[in-house]
């Protein structure tokens, strides 16, 4: 035990937080996009434990984690199109928005009372054991207060919400480093309704169609990460700088800030870039030399898409 809730995520451990999720508890695990505050998706009052830890709007729908295939088409409706991207992408950040299977009243919560379900398969191996162990699906929003940024490593959870979940398993920092992307497989097209961890330009390659892009409505989300304000730092976030001011705190990309006290990738990696930007975020919102933060413009193109998505919301008014 590193503190009075971070935890090595050992078999023990692991086993430890399965119980406390079929007991009604938040357990935080690690995934490889951020570290996810889990509950049993049937429990209703915990899932009202994660809205009441997060001060999270009850209307934001929350994912389902899985860590089997085999158990989708049990729980949302699918097809073949569905089923041959979870083959292709699963384990890993894509989350689908499906039209519910199980309408039972224990879902409602953490489905906003929609009549679609929100779902994925994480790719980390303590998050995948765990999920097993619990034996239920466990609904994972990111393990922080709302409208703060991300955790990408425990103590990040730790700092944001201590005391108000019961165990946080410690996997290492993400990989990943920003969240799902999910995608709308209602209709006959498929819809992006937050960029993320797969690329458009992936799907679209996959697929072979287009796929559009839908920002949602932040006043009746259909998935998460559809608010205007979103993933903020405490310090005002300027972004899309060259040329920062002296009172602000600069983030680089590339040859732009080579300088910078920190660059997400001097070499212009957007993969490098998005995982180290919740982090670095972090970094710079921990400073107090500088009354404000700036970032470097990224490119709009492959994850720069979902850098780009979480860097606006940040800085949203």
């Amino acid at each position: 035990m590193i503190n009075n809730r971070i935890f090595p995520a050992t078999p023990e451990h692991i086993e430890k937080g399965a119980e406390l999720i079929r007991a009604g508890g938040l357990v935080v695990m690690p995934t490889e996009t951020v570290y996810g505050l889990g509950a049993s998706a049937y429990d209703a009052q915990a899932v009202a434990r994660i809205f009441e830890a997060k001060n999270r709007p009850t209307f934001n729908p929350l994912i389902s984690h899985i860590a089997d295939l085999d158990f989708l088409p049990q729980y949302a409706e699918t097809d073949e199109r569905v089923m041959a991207l979870a083959k292709h992408f699963w384990p890993g950040p894509l989350t689908f928005v499906l039209p519910r299977k199980d309408m039972s009243a224990s879902l409602d919560l953490a489905c906003a009372g929609l009549t679609t379900v929100t779902v994925r398969m994480p790719n980390h191996p303590v998050a995948l054991a765990l999920i097993r162990a619990a034996g239920v699906p466990v609904v994972a929003p990111s393990a922080n207060r709302s409208q703060t940024m991300s955790p990408t490593t425990a103590l990040h959870v730790w700092q944001s919400l201590g005391n108000r979940v019961d165990m946080i398993l410690d996997g290492g920092a993400c990989t990943v480093g920003v969240e799902s992307t999910i995608i709308d497989m209602t209709g006959q097209q498929v819809v992006m309704l937050r960029p993320g961890g797969i690329s458009k330009e992936d799907l679209e390659s996959f697929l072979n169609e287009p796929v559009l892009l839908s920002h949602g409505n932040p006043n009746l989300p259909s998935s998460p990460g559809q608010m205007l304000k979103h993933y903020a730092p405490s310090h005002v976030l300027r972004i899309n700088v060259v040329n920062p001011d002296p009172d602000e705190f600069f983030i680089g990309f590339g040859d732009i800030g080579a300088d910078a006290p920190l660059n997400l990738s001097p070499s212009g990696d957007l993969k490098e870039a998005a995982s180290r930007l919740f982090d670095y975020l972090h970094r710079a919102d921990e400073q107090n030399e500088f009354l404000k933060i700036a970032l470097a413009p990224i490119p709009e193109t492959g994850l720069g898409l979902a850098i780009n998505d979480r860097v606006r919301r940040a800085s949203y008014k």
